[in-house]
C-alpha cells in the first residue's frame, strides 16, 4: 500500500472561468436559498421565471416543490409538464436536459460531476445527464454523470443509475460491490 501515490487536495485547481462568474453565482445563491431551498411553498411560476432569468430553458406546466436545490440554472433545460419533488438536488456542473412529462420524485439526486480518483490532483470530471420524455425517477434515486434515461424508463426509489437505460424499462438496484483497487497516477 505504501508504494501508491497519495491524493493531494492542495493541488486541485478550479477552472479560471469559474472566477469570472462570482457575481452571477452570488445572486443565484441568494435566490436559491430564499426561494428554491426554502420550505415555503413559493408558486412554481415564480420559480420558473427566476430560472429563466438565470438562463434556464423551462417549458410550460412545470411544478417545482419546496426545498429543491439546483446548482447552476444556466446548465438546465426542462420540457413541458415536469414535476420536481421536494429535496431534489440537480447538481448540474454540466448540462442537465429533462424531457416533457417527467416526474423526478423527492430526494432524487442528479449528479453531473465527479473527481478523477486516479489523479494526484483529483481533477474535476463533468458529463451531462439527459432524461427523456415520460420517465419517472423514483424517490432518493441517484443518476450518475453521463447517464441517459430513455423514454418512459422507470427508476425505482433508491436506485443508483450509472449506465444508460432502455426505453419503457424499469430499473432497481442498490449494490455496492468492490470492482478494483485504487491506483493513483501523477
Amino acid at each position: 500500500m505504501n508504494d501508491h501515490l497519495r491524493v493531494r487536495l492542495d493541488a486541485y485547481s478550479q477552472r479560471a472561468s469559474a472566477h469570472r462568474q462570482r457575481l452571477r453565482w452570488a445572486a443565484w445563491y441568494v435566490l436559491s436559498v430564499l426561494i428554491f431551498e426554502s420550505r415555503w411553498p413559493w408558486p412554481s411560476r415564480i420559480k420558473c421565471a427566476i430560472l429563466r432569468l438565470f438562463g434556464a430553458r423551462i417549458g410550460v406546466g412545470v411544478v417545482i416543490k419546496p426545498n429543491v436545490k439546483i446548482k447552476f440554472p444556466w446548465n438546465l433545460e426542462i420540457g413541458d409538464y415536469v414535476w420536481i419533488g421536494e429535496q431534489v438536488w440537480i447538481d448540474n456542473l454540466d448540462t442537465v436536459v429533462v424531457g416533457s412529462h417527467v416526474c423526478i420524485s423527492q430526494g432524487a439526486y442528479l449528479l453531473t460531476g465527479n473527481h478523477d480518483y486516479k489523479k494526484v490532483t483529483f481533477d474535476l470530471i463533468t458529463r451531462p445527464i439527459k432524461i427523456h420524455d415520460g420517465a419517472w425517477i423514483g424517490a432518493r434515486a441517484l443518476i450518475a454523470p453521463g447517464v441517459v434515461i430513455a423514454d418512459h424508463s422507470v427508476i425505482y426509489a433508491g436506485t443508483v443509475v450509472s449506465k444508460d437505460t432502455e426505453p419503457f424499462s424499469i430499473y432497481q438496484s442498490q449494490s455496492a460491490t468492490k470492482i478494483r483497487q485504487r491506483i493513483i497516477q501523477e
